[in-house]
């Protein structure tokens, strides 16, 4: 008799309300300062990264490889004779090789890592919706087969209030952040297939760049008759709930999770971040 287990890391952004539900196991990404390190969003709040960016912008890291063995042994001392490991995509972080490593160090157990290509709420809906298939009994193999149908579907944008942190980052450079910043350039950014970051668009202003996101949905909404959607925030709520209003009567549109990023993420973004991901499930 299989019993699937389902592990992610903190990067997905996932409301605490779903993780709980569905006994997601979440792994937290690391914050590092000079002088001490946290467990992303467990002992460090996203507040707290933004009124220290001034002082000091940390840098991220991975998880801990030992709080990966501890988590799939702790499965496995549960009775979970498989698990999907659904992490942030490869082209942003060593996660994905990293948990690829670890699984090899642990028997008696099937452990499928799957490299979502994608981050925040955009791995976030796809660890969704794998849990939805968990809870409703479809084997091992099927839910497999079905994520890489899903992976190939799922978008995400984002656009920043300051390229500052992407600079400072390395996400890009120095120029073209001085450029954005004289001209009001709002970058929307979203992931290759590769998993990478690339400049989708450039538009003048946020709500330009906001209503540029919400085309590609309806867009993306002609051809599929059930949505889930994921807007990710950092420190912007309000403008997230905006958001969600200006989508909700989208008839393919069936549900929407508004979220704040993780601290780990907002390291780069610094605040103000809003982004539109989105799954089509059918």
């Amino acid at each position: 008799m299989e019993k699937v287990a389902l592990v992610t890391d903190s990067s997905c952004d996932l409301p605490q309300r779903i993780i709980d539900e569905y006994g997601i196991n979440v792994i937290p990404l690391r914050i590092i300062y000079k002088n001490n390190e946290y467990k992303d969003g467990m002992d460090i709040k996203p507040i707290e990264i933004y009124q220290n960016l001034d002082i000091e912008v940390p840098k991220t890291s991975m998880p801990s490889p030992y709080d990966v063995v501890s988590k799939l042994n702790e499965l496995k001392q549960k009775g979970f004779t498989h698990c999907i490991a659904l992490t942030i995509s490869s082209g942003l972080s060593g996660t994905y090789d990293m948990f690829k490593l670890v699984k090899e160090e642990i028997s008696d157990i099937y452990i499928s890592v799957v490299d979502s290509k994608i981050l925040s709420l955009g791995l976030g809906l796809l660890v969704y919706e794998t849990a939805k298939m968990i809870k409703n009994g479809y084997h091992y193999d099927e839910i497999l087969d079905k994520i890489e149908v899903l992976k190939n579907r799922v978008k995400g944008f984002f656009t920043v209030d300051t390229l500052e942190y992407l600079k400072k980052g390395g996400r890009i450079s120095s120029f073209a952040a001085k450029i954005g910043s004289l001209l009001n350039l709002k970058p929307i950014i979203s992931v290759d297939e590769h998993g990478k970051y690339y400049m989708f668009s450039k538009v003048r202003g946020k709500n330009q760049a906001v209503a540029k996101m919400i085309d590609e949905l309806l867009l993306y909404s002609k051809n599929y008759k059930s949505i889930i959607v994921g807007i990710p925030h950092a420190n912007v709520e309000n403008e997230a709930n905006e958001l969600a209003n200006k989508i909700k009567n989208i008839s393919s549109v069936k549900e929407i999770i508004v979220n704040e990023v993780s601290p780990a993420l907002g390291v780069h973004s610094g605040p103000g971040l809003i982004g539109l991901t989105f799954l089509p499930i059918e």
